[in-house]
């Protein structure tokens, strides 16, 4: 992949500093349910380790130390209940098991209620799963805001407040006596809708508690992810707070990443589903960010083989073949994305039950095309504003009310993240 396009930054991008973590890099791949497992992570950094200048490049001469430095930036775990996490269930234990190559293992929690979310942050930091916990305030999926969770959260001030302060006084009790340092950072949207704005509120409460950045997704739980994010938010946070802010929100290309940091001052860029389908978009993004000049896109033939890499890591993890083959369907679709590849081709990948099988699949296609202009731009699915599902009466008061405070613990219940 020969280098052509060129990032308007000059120069390395500074380091951010959240907590005692360092990143050299200002950015952070976004915690997505169902697809930032360990082996699509580890595909994301080593491709940002590539978007590296050789100033920054970890070796011998660059020593990067084990959970403290982040040369590519951060890539977070899908979101984990903290209840499921503190009851030990196993498929949730599986979703924090640390990847050994990851440098600064990130882990976003999920919950909505303080004393338990406080314990999973003991369980990261005592059992040293982590070395840095998010949590998770802007998720606008309905099964979890109807409960009152994710973007629904943040409305409850009194509620979003001693979660955050349970969870960032627990990591550091737990810290102290394991002698580390675990920061904490929360992840959250502009509001419930238009009418319902609380991200100012609940960013300087963040603040005050002790959250070491915060992370803005500039849309409501309204919007999903329909419409356009408005970075002006973004700002309008920077010019508040005293800690780090990121930025997240259509951004989809390298040249984003420079736009948004320009036009907001935001400390580093979060990457959602922009890399669906493109991991190698934390190579073009590393490297815009330190003003270096962004590679071209790969042809198929080199997506085949980033596919095969993937669909192998992912076997090895989960050490079933066939559930791991199944697993994958949805990431082959979004690589095949744009590309001209038949509908008796696409069907016949979707049957893929063995690493093999999908080698051959893969070698029928016309390998030589090159990306195209169809894959650009905007992923996943937008769709229009939905309709906010909330639990009866939640936009009633912005403070719980006893009703509210018996029902919390049904809201982390069948709930996706373990």
């Amino acid at each position: 992949m020969s280098s052509t396009a060129s990032s308007n930054r000059s120069g390395p991008a500074p380091t951010v500093e959240v907590g005692p973590l360092r990143l050299w890099s200002p950015v952070i791949l976004a915690p997505m349910a169902g697809v930032t497992d360990a082996p699509f992570r580890r595909l994301c950094r080593l491709y940002g380790e590539e978007g590296l200048p050789a100033e920054l490049t970890p070796d011998s001469a660059h020593h990067a130390q084990r959970g403290v430095d982040a040369p590519a930036g951060l890539y977070v775990t899908e979101m984990v209940t903290s209840r499921a996490l503190v009851e030990g269930r196993e498929r949730t234990r599986d979703m924090v098991r640390p990847d050994p190559t990851e440098r600064v293992r990130s882990i976003q929690l999920y919950g909505v209620d303080p004393a338990i979310m406080g314990a999973a942050a003991r369980v990261l930091v005592e059992e040293d799963l982590a070395d840095h916990i998010d949590i998770n305030f802007g998720c606008p999926v309905p099964k979890v805001t109807r409960k009152g969770g994710g973007a629904a959260l943040p409305w409850k001030r009194d509620l979003f407040s001693d979660i955050v302060a349970s969870v960032v006084s627990c990591a550091e009790d737990s810290g102290r006596k394991m002698g580390r340092d675990v920061p904490v950072t929360v992840k959250m949207r502009v509001g419930i809708d238009d009418d319902h704005v609380t991200f100012v509120d609940a960013a300087q409460i963040a603040q005050s508690k002790g959250a070491a950045a915060v992370a803005l997704h500039a849309r409501t739980q309204t919007q999903h992810y329909s419409g356009q994010a408005d970075w002006t938010q973004i700002a309008r946070l920077k010019d508040l707070l005293t800690i780090p802010v990121f930025g997240n929100g259509d951004i989809f290309e390298g040249e984003d990443a420079v736009r948004m940091m320009e036009q907001t001052g935001c400390d580093a860029v979060v990457i959602g589903r922009g890399c669906q389908g493109r991991p190698w978009l934390f190579r073009d993004i590393v490297a815009a960010v330190h003003g270096r000049e962004i590679p071209t896109q790969p042809n198929l033939r080199e997506i085949a083989d980033i596919i095969l890499r993937h669909a192998q890591w992912v076997v090895e993890d989960q050490g079933d073949e066939l559930r791991a083959l199944r697993e994958m369907r949805k990431h082959v679709g979004w690589y095949m994305r744009g590309f001209s590849v038949g509908g008796p081709a696409r069907a016949a990948l979707n049957l893929v039950s063995s690493l093999d099988e999908l080698r051959e699949r893969l070698a029928e296609l016309d390998l030589d095309q090159p990306f195209p202009q169809a894959a650009q731009g905007p992923r996943g699915r937008a769709g229009g504003e939905k309709t906010p599902h909330l639990p009866d009466g939640w936009l009633d008061s912005p403070y719980l009310t006893e009703g509210e405070r018996v029902q919390l613990h049904m809201a982390e219940d069948g709930v996706s993240g373990g």
